[in-house]
C-alpha cells in the first residue's frame, strides 16, 4: 500500500498502533518506497522504554535512508496499566523525560560520549561499544508527539520537532487550545515557529458515489463518538460547550453500544469535526481549515476503494495549483 500511495503522489504514510505493531509495517514500507516520509502515528510511548525506541527509530532511519519520523503518543491510563501492564503517572512530564532520554541515547551514539541521562522517570547510564551503533549517516530522526490537551501540546513544542494534531479537533479548538499551547512551548524552548512541524489529522468522509459517502459518513460519526467517550479528550468538547456528551458516550462505550454512540453525533457535530462531501468539496474544506497553519495534513478516511484516495489527492493538488 505504501508503494501505491507514493506512486499516486502522497508525501508520507504512517502506521497506527492498533491491531498491529507500528514498526514492522514501516520496515516493509521502507523497502518498497524511495521518496515519501514514513512515520508512526502513533507508537504508544509508555508501552516501551527509551532505549528500545531509540534502537527501533535508528534502524528505521537507516532502512529508509533518512525518511523516518518517530511519532509518539501516550495512550490513556487504562490501556497503559491494564493492557500493557506498564506504569502511568504525570503523562506530560513523563513524555518530556522520555524524549529527553531518547535524544540523550542518540547523542551518545552520534558522538561517542558517555551516556549519562538521569531524569525523573528514566535513567540511562550504561552504553558499551558492543551495543552502540555507529553514527547514523542520515542523522537522527525527527520526533513528533501527539497532543490533545494544552499541557501535552506544549511539551511537544518544547522538546520535539513536531506535533500530531489529534483527529478529534475542530477549527475552534485548533485556534483556541492547540496553537496557543504550541506558542507557549516554543517560547519556553527558544524556538521559532518555522523550526517546528504541525501535522494535522482530519476525520474525513468522502466517496465517489452515494453508497461510499454514506458508509464513510457513518464511519466518521463513529470515530467522533469514540473519541468523545474518552475523558482525556474532554477539552475539545469543552471548547464548544459540548462536554455533556462525554459521560453519555462513555457510558455507551462501556456497554458496547457502538451504533448508539454514533447516533449521538448530530449533523452539527459531524460537520464541525469532520470534512464531509465529494472529493472536491473535501479538498476545499481541507485547504480552508489548514492552509498556512500547518505543514502537513493527513485525512483519516474510510476508503475501501483506493480510487477515493487518488481522487481526493488530485482535488487537493488541483486547488493548490
Amino acid at each position: 500500500m505504501a508503494a501505491q500511495l507514493e506512486q499516486v503522489g502522497f508525501d508520507g504514510a504512517y502506521t497506527f498502533e492498533g491491531q498491529n505493531d507500528p514498526f514492522i509495517g514501516l520496515a516493509a514500507a521502507a523497502m518498497r518506497t524511495q521518496r515519501m516520509d514514513l512515520m508512526t502515528s502513533i507508537a504508544v510511548a509508555f508501552a516501551r522504554n527509551p532505549m528500545s525506541l531509540a534502537y527501533q527509530a535508528n534502524d528505521l532511519q537507516l532502512l529508509s535512508n533518512g525518511r523516518f519520523i518517530l511519532g509518539l503518543g501516550t495512550q490513556v491510563k487504562a490501556h497503559i496499566e491494564r493492557r500493557f501492564n506498564m506504569p502511568w503517572s504525570k503523562p506530560a512530564a513523563r513524555m518530556r523525560d522520555m524524549v529527553g532520554a531518547i535524544k540523550a541515547i542518540w547523542h551518545s551514539w552520534e558522538t561517542g560520549e558517555k551516556l549519562c541521562y538521569d531524569g525523573e522517570f528514566y535513567q540511562h547510564t550504561l552504553m558499551s561499544p558492543t551495543f552502540s551503533p555507529s553514527a547514523n549517516p542520515h542523522g537522527i530522526p525527527k520526533i513528533y508527539i501527539a497532543g490533545v490537551g494544552p499541557l501535552m501540546t506544549q511539551v511537544a513544542a518544547e522538546v520535539s520537532e513536531g506535533l500530531f494534531v489529534h483527529p478529534f479537533h475542530t477549527p475552534h479548538s485548533l485556534a483556541s487550545v492547540t496553537m496557543p499551547a504550541v506558542a507557549a512551548g516554543l517560547e519556553v524552548a527558544g524556538k521559532q515557529r518555522d523550526q517546528f512541524d504541525i501535522s494535522a489529522q482530519a476525520i474525513t468522509a468522502t466517496g465517489l458515489n452515494e453508497e461510499q459517502l454514506q458508509a464513510a459518513t457513518f464511519s466518521a460519526r463513529s470515530q467522533i463518538a469514540f473519541y468523545a467517550s474518552t475523558p482525556a479528550y474532554l477539552p475539545v468538547l469543552q471548547a464548544h460547550g459540548w462536554e455533556a456528551m462525554q459521560p453519555e458516550a462513555n457510558k455507551l462505550s462501556r456497554e458496547g453500544k457502538w451504533a448508539e454512540m454514533a447516533e449521538l453525533v448530530d449533523d452539527d457535530i459531524l460537520h464541525t469535526f469532520a470534512l464531509v462531501g465529494e472529493p472536491d468539496s473535501v479538498a476545499a474544506q481541507l485547504l480552508e481549515r489548514f492552509e498556512g497553519k500547518v505543514e502537513r495534513v493527513s485525512p483519516v478516511i474510510y476508503a475501501p476503494d483506493g480510487a477515493v484516495l487518488t481522487s481526493l489527492l488530485e482535488a487537493i493538488r488541483g486547488r493548490q495549483g
